[in-house]
């Protein structure tokens, strides 16, 4: 199983939102509109966008507790460090006391051997004495600069802290909003699809694409699921091409330049667009929650073909992606072998 790269455009929130599609019930107070589908896109860009919002604001506050983390233990050391001057300072003074230390400097050189020794050992002992307490200041001017930095770093910290929590309300906000709206497209497309009239194709603003990639995935951001010739209880033989999970209302694009041959929304595919593409080859997407094209119309590679769901004989939200000699069920190839013989690896 692997995933995709994100894309910079309308990624999905691929495993939240299938377990909440799996697990959640319709809301029964979601209103139908003409602009659901557009609804749902708009909220997955917004959903990306503050995602990808809260996740620089967790590795930032991340990154700023590993900070004031290393200046405590800088401080610690730093700390350490003044103790065992003052240690020093301690025992300085202490074997000053025991060598007449504290005796008149006329009794000092009455004992000494010669006032040249007397001088020498003052003047050492005054080095050292002088060399300890400035060490002891450096130290503690140290200690007094990291506990500044520390102060602003743990400011620093807090501040991503909060904001990285309010970012995954914004975001919990988004997706709540999202699940709510992909179900009331759902359950236009069910309605349409139990009717057997399909709606219009859903006019959504289509995204930038590459125009040098001759080929790409039939949807950005994903999860691969029951694969190709598979067997399994749901299907009459074996499964006839590859399952992607997504969300519902995830953008469905088409994975080369061809020709729209017929839209469809009955059946056990539910919602299903099919493709032609030059060298005799037909693509198919199906249980979608969406369509975005017309019979007839031409599209390029990348260009949205539907909206995600699970209509037809679906057991949860994902897009059935096929790849066909001919238009018509029956006529399956390996659709994981043909793209990644045009460069596309799944």
């Amino acid at each position: 199983m692997r995933l995709s790269h994100r894309g910079t455009r309308h990624p999905l929130v691929a495993v939240t939102v299938l377990l909440c599609a799996l697990l959640c019930p319709m809301p029964a107070d979601a209103s139908e509109g003409p602009d659901t589908s557009a609804e749902v896109a708009r909220l997955y860009e917004e959903a990306s966008a503050a995602t990808a919002r809260y996740e620089e604001g967790r590795y930032a506050a991340k990154a700023q507790r590993a900070k004031v983390r290393k200046l405590d233990r800088l401080l610690a050391k730093e700390r350490a460090a003044v103790e065992v001057l003052h240690a020093d300072l301690g025992r300085l003074a202490s074997a000053q006391y025991r060598n007449g230390g504290d005796l008149p400097q006329a009794a000092q050189l009455l004992l000494a051997d010669s006032p040249e020794e007397l001088i020498r050992g003052q003047r050492l002992l005054g080095q050292a004495d002088l060399a300890v307490t400035h060490a002891v200041g450096k130290t503690q001017r140290a200690a007094a600069r990291l506990a500044t930095a520390k102060r602003t770093a743990d400011r620093a910290r807090r501040t991503l802290d909060r904001r990285s929590a309010d970012l995954a309300e914004l975001k919990r906000g988004i997706e709540s909003k999202l699940a709510s709206a992909q179900w009331t497209l759902q359950g236009e497309a069910d309605r349409s699809v139990a009717a057997g009239q399909c709606r219009g194709a859903v006019r959504l603003d289509q995204p930038e694409t590459d125009s040098t990639r001759a080929w790409m995935t039939p949807v950005e951001t994903y999860e691969l699921s029951a694969g190709f010739d598979s067997a399994g209880a749901r299907w009459s033989h074996r499964h006839t091409g590859q399952d992607f999970a997504v969300g519902i209302g995830a953008p469905v694009r088409a994975v080369g330049a061809g020709r729209v041959v017929s839209v469809t929304c009955g059946g056990g595919f539910g919602i299903e667009v099919v493709v032609e593409h030059k060298g005799g080859y037909f693509t198919q997407y199906a249980h979608l929650a969406a369509v975005t094209v017309d019979q007839g119309e031409r599209v390029h590679p990348g260009q949205w073909v539907g909206q995600a769901g699970t209509t037809g004989n679906s057991t949860g939200p994902h897009l059935h992606f096929e790849v066909r000699i001919t238009p018509d069920l029956g006529s399956a190839v390996d659709p994981v072998k043909w793209l990644d013989d045009r460069g596309v690896r799944l």
